[in-house]
């Protein structure tokens, strides 16, 4: 293992971790070329700024992100306090200088905390009414209406100087199933997905988007695997929508993913969907939440970063790839005033 490997490993993944203080296991991984963290609820019950400091501190060019969509998805105001409107009000209101507004407030928010990224627009087309987990948090069950409001929410974080997140890709709209619970699959064909679900990433790359999630979704007509694991995928999107930015996967310790992997163990699971994800075409790898899947944050960061390099090792990751993830996450931290 060289030491060139080692750091890029680190620089792939995005822990989370327990508590509003920074463990001393996520400061050395910061030291040794952790590239991002993603912050929830519970991290930030302190003083979020002085933990940002900290962790920059550690290490200037760490990607600090968080889940900050406004409604009923806030790390800063959870249970449903945010005073930031959700995305189906402000599609509703059909003001996209509102929505660009208040995307500029969220990104405000952000920085004052030190958080450089919002895992923010959701772009998801809401054509199923029954979804249980999109509803509210998609602008609109219009594809045009839906890619005008998620290009104004990501110019507002912009405007505030934070980084912006499309998601979830393909489109997590077409499903009643909770990728957080299970695997959905979208029946749409591929010239339906153009047309609907393809249209708002489409515009969320032209509008200069800095990373777009991949979600942990189906869809048979294009691919039998989640498309956060799915080479298919990250090609259309590199190819057809000439996104050239992070490619970031959603939580792998999500239960979607686990259908797919067929690992019962959260750890197991989380390492084995990074070097699927990694070998597919993503760049960062989000391991998700310890609060709700066990453990302190540690375990799945050494287990995830200890599988992709032994994928590397063994050729299942080939070095170039890795390096071309590291790159991309390295080059996204470079844009990120300081």
């Amino acid at each position: 293992m060289s030491r060139a490997d080692a750091e890029r490993a680190a620089l792939v993944l995005m822990p989370g971790f327990l508590g509003a203080t920074a463990p001393p296991w996520l400061l050395q991984a910061c030291r040794e070329g952790l590239g991002a963290v993603l912050y929830f609820a519970q991290n930030l019950e302190g003083d979020p700024a002085a933990l940002s400091r900290e962790l920059h501190g550690a290490r200037n060019r760490l990607v600090i992100a968080c889940d900050e969509e406004g409604g009923p998805v806030s790390r800063f105001h959870p249970g449903g306090a945010s005073p930031h409107p959700a995305h189906g009000e402000l599609g509703a209101a059909g003001d996209t200088a509102a929505t660009r507004a208040t995307a500029r407030s969220i990104g405000e928010l952000l920085r004052g905390a030190g958080v450089d990224a919002a895992l923010a627009p959701v772009v998801d087309v809401a054509s199923d009414p029954r979804n249980p987990v999109i509803g509210p948090r998609a602008f609109s069950d219009r594809p045009e209406a839906a890619a005008e409001h998620g290009a104004a929410f990501t110019a507002g974080l912009h405007d505030a100087g934070r980084a912006a997140a499309a998601k979830h890709f393909p489109g997590h709209g077409d499903s009643r199933t909770d990728s957080h619970v299970g695997l959905p699959v979208i029946g749409a064909g591929e010239d339906l997905l153009r047309e609907r679900e393809l249209v708002p990433f489409a515009a969320a790359v032209r509008a200069g988007v800095d990373m777009v999630m991949s979600g942990h979704i189906v869809v048979p007509a294009v691919d039998g695997a989640p498309a956060s694991v799915s080479p298919r995928w990250y090609r259309l999107l590199r190819e057809e929508l000439g996104f050239d930015g992070v490619a970031v996967t959603d939580a792998l310790d999500m239960k979607g993913l686990a259908v797919h992997t067929g690992e019962a163990d959260t750890v197991r699971a989380v390492a084995r969907g990074a070097v699927e994800a990694l070998a597919a075409g993503a760049d960062l790898l989000c391991l998700g939440n310890p609060a709700t899947a066990g453990g302190t944050g540690r375990e799945a960061y050494l287990a995830a970063r200890a599988a992709v390099l032994e994928a590397v090792e063994d050729g299942r990751v080939p070095r170039s790839r890795l390096a071309e993830a590291a790159d991309r996450v390295d080059a996204l931290a470079d844009a990120l005033p300081r």
